[in-house]
């Protein structure tokens, strides 16, 4: 209940009363606890007074600059992990220079072009008007691949497809890591600075997060060098699967796509095109087969990883309604737009893994959970469609180390 104070000649003559007996209960409360905190230094004797002067200074100077105290502290721990993100950085940009020079052969040193690289960022379009943001996002998101790809090839002009995709996401990957030394940094200097206790706090309490995330990044670029496949790619693995021994052709960028029959079900497996690192454009592959099947499409299936929660067991497998693909957005609001459009059903088969697994070269579990996936998805197109039907299947995902 909120206590509202009282007006008029009963209120006035009850605060004097208050303050007069809060007093008294004051000065009994110190007291008691005088003798007692005396008590509690026996050591000396009667100097006893001296350890009790001590106490209370201590007692003073903690909540005096006790939250200095605590920022000193936060500042050590956000700077030893500046210096362990820095080291990483400096690794990935080392390795990135080392495989260019290797598998690029290129005619002059790349050191300083990349280094030029490794300050590139993305300008996001302005978002005030939010009618056709979608459209200029993938512009701008469009130029920006391109512009990686140009950089790539004129530094190694000998590279073929799948090296130039594969050096291009690890190029991609150091300016990840590039950026977010700088945004730490950024915030540590700030606090440091303002001795602000509140900006500090803001870095350290995501900082085990960033940290695994930045670790997880750097492994990463050690699977595009080696042309390992990531746990991004367990959905491209199942399409993989879908697809094995039958005859392929490109559909959209960087996307390929393989037509066959499963049990009187005429179906449409894609990907993003392997073994060098691609995502492609799933969307803009699964709009032309709709289109050019005027809209007679029974169902939609997307294949994709999804981040577990903790305590879920990875590679374990869901099923879910709606499209399931990560990135900016594009691709799953242009296959949401179709699939509204033309009432068509999506549905999504999810294999959970961590965030970290996603990002690391694939695990065990992660592979085996993909055969598992296949049975999965022939499932649903027993239960959800029948014979004549035609079912979109997308496997969603970095397809390096895939074919």
């Amino acid at each position: 209940m909120l206590a509202v104070p009282l007006s008029g000649p009963y209120g006035e003559s009850r605060k004097p009363y208050s303050r007069h007996a809060f007093c008294l209960c004051e000065s009994l409360v110190m007291s008691f606890l005088f003798p007692f905190a005396l008590a509690q230094f026996p050591l000396l004797g009667d100097s006893g007074w001296l350890q009790f002067v001590v106490w209370i200074l201590l007692f003073l100077v903690f909540i005096l600059y006790g939250q200095r105290i605590q920022i000193f502290s936060m500042l050590r721990e956000v700077e030893s992990a500046i210096r362990k993100l820095e080291a990483l950085k400096n690794e990935v940009r080392a390795l990135t220079i080392s495989a260019i020079k290797e598998m690029g052969k290129p005619a002059e040193d790349p050191t300083s072009k990349i280094d030029q690289i490794l300050e590139f960022f993305t300008i996001p379009p302005v978002q005030l008007d939010p009618l056709g943001i979608v459209r200029k996002l993938e512009h701008v998101l469009d130029v920006r691949d391109q512009r990686f790809k140009d950089d790539v090839r004129r530094i190694t002009p000998g590279a073929d497809e799948a090296v130039l995709n594969n050096l291009t996401n690890l190029l991609e990957t150091a300016v990840s890591l590039n950026y977010v030394y700088k945004q730490v940094r950024h915030f540590y200097l700030l606090g440091k600075r303002t001795s602000s206790f509140f900006v500090v706090l803001q870095i350290q309490m995501i900082l085990p997060q960033v940290m695994m995330e930045a670790e997880a990044v750097a492994s990463a670029a050690k699977a595009f060098i080696l042309g390992q496949p990531l746990g991004d790619g367990v959905g491209a693995l199942v399409a993989a699967h879908l697809i094995r021994n039958k005859t392929t052709h490109e559909v959209a960028k960087d996307i390929v796509m393989s037509e066959s029959e499963f049990e009187g079900r005429r179906l449409f497996v894609m990907k993003a095109k392997g073994p060098g690192a691609a995502v492609g454009k799933p969307s803009d592959a699964i709009n032309r087969i709709v289109e050019e099947n005027s809209g007679k499409i029974s169902l939609i299936v997307t294949v994709d990883a999804q981040v577990k929660l903790e305590g879920e067991k990875t590679g374990s497998i869901a099923e879910a309604t709606g499209v399931a693909i990560g990135g900016y957005g594009v691709d799953k609001f242009k296959i949401e737009e179709t699939a509204s459009r033309l009432k068509v059903p999506v549905v999504a088969v999810l294999i959970k893994l961590s965030n970290i697994e996603a990002l690391t070269p694939m695990k065990k579990e992660v592979f085996e959970a993909a055969t598992s996936a296949v049975e999965r998805v022939k499932g649903l197109l027993r239960e959800r469609t029948k014979t004549g039907d035609s079912v979109i299947i997308a496997g969603i995902g970095n397809t390096v180390g895939i074919i």
